[in-house]
């Protein structure tokens, strides 16, 4: 079968909305399939938005390929007569995080600007022939803004073989982008409060200098520099697997996540437990509190709470850890059964 791959991307910027794509056509491609893959940059500026769309949608595909699968906001545009989504989450500032901290404040031009792109968002989605998310959370978003059903298809990393289990050391890690939503903020502020010798290690680019100079700063401000370390820079997949062999556990404490995050299936492989917080939203469909983590409130003491529990009992450690990769089979994380959804 010919496969088109579409979505769009950030210049400069790698993460999982580029990982979903790239592993896919690898895998695809190791099935017999033929694939065809495309990435289009594109802004989430207000006043750039409609026309990007607009582009997008002037781009026929139809006969391109036995079928489009579209991936990152506005692909889905696209115009397809046997169009397949792996929706992996909404322009977000304009649904679920509208109003919130996390979004520009709401003016009558915004506001305007929402109702369009819903409008837009609305019909195009309508299109598809089947809609598959990262996530029961994102398949629920769907459903109440856009009156959209969709099955959650949960993407796995590539080569899970590459993390092993080691000892149970010290440093909680955090592996992930660094960016104000994702909250390393909250996991330094944690570390003032913790009562063990527990260590904190911070891994990820940050696309935003003022916030990764907060983090700098925060550290400093509460003399946490012989125990916090925070490289700054893009982690390869191997690095990963070198800070988690002999993690104590990992943290993955992002706010209302769309989907359960790579971090919680590298940690899985790796046999280590997971730290989340109770508004953490997909991620609490991989992490069960007191079975392959500590799911808290996103309070700075709670988490040293749950770091201290971590350090000072490292057989409940490994236990979680243990479960935490018995839950990959159980969510079915898994490329055969990714790949047949794609191509049935």
């Amino acid at each position: 079968m010919k496969i088109v791959l579409a979505s769009t991307y950030v210049p400069f910027i790698k993460g999982g909305g580029r990982f979903i794509v790239d592993w896919l056509e690898q895998k695809l491609l190791e099935y017999g399939h033929e694939v065809e893959t495309f990435f289009l940059p594109f802004t989430d500026h207000p006043e750039k938005l409609l026309g990007q769309i607009a582009a997008f949608r002037l781009m026929d595909l139809s006969e391109a390929g036995d079928r489009l699968v579209a991936f990152r906001p506005p692909a889905y545009v696209l115009r397809h007569p046997h169009k397949i989504l792996w929706f992996i989450h909404h322009i977000r500032a304009f649904y679920d995080l509208w109003g919130t901290e996390y979004a520009p404040p709401l003016t009558p031009a915004r506001d305007a600007l929402r109702q369009a792109i819903t409008g837009i968002d609305n019909a195009t989605l309508g299109e598809a022939r089947t809609i598959f998310t990262n996530s029961r959370r994102v398949s629920d978003r769907l459903a109440e803004f856009n009156g959209v059903a969709s099955t959650p298809l949960y993407p796995p990393i590539l080569e899970p073989e590459q993390f092993v289990a080691g000892d149970y050391g010290d440093e909680i890690v955090v592996l992930n982008r660094v960016e104000p939503h994702k909250r390393q903020l909250l996991m330094v502020e944690a570390m003032t409060h913790v009562k063990t010798p527990v260590r904190l290690r911070l891994c990820g680019r940050s696309t935003w200098p003022v916030y990764a100079q907060m983090l700098r700063d925060a550290i400093a401000a509460g003399g946490l520099g012989g125990r916090v370390t925070f490289e700054d820079r893009w982690i390869s997949e191997a690095d990963k697997a070198a800070a988690l062999k002999n993690a104590l556990a990992i943290a993955y404490t992002p706010f209302d996540e769309d989907g359960i995050g790579y971090p919680c299936e590298e940690a899985a492989y790796a046999r280590k437990a997971v730290i989340a917080t109770t508004d953490s939203g997909a991620v609490l469909e991989f992490v069960t509190d007191g079975r392959n983590g500590l799911v808290v409130e996103p309070q700075p003491a709670a988490i040293a709470e749950a770091m201290d529990r971590l350090y000072l009992d490292r057989v409940l450690a490994r236990r979680y850890g243990e479960t935490n990769f018995a839950r990959l089979g159980e969510l079915n994380i898994d490329w055969s059964h990714v790949v047949d959804a794609i191509a049935a």
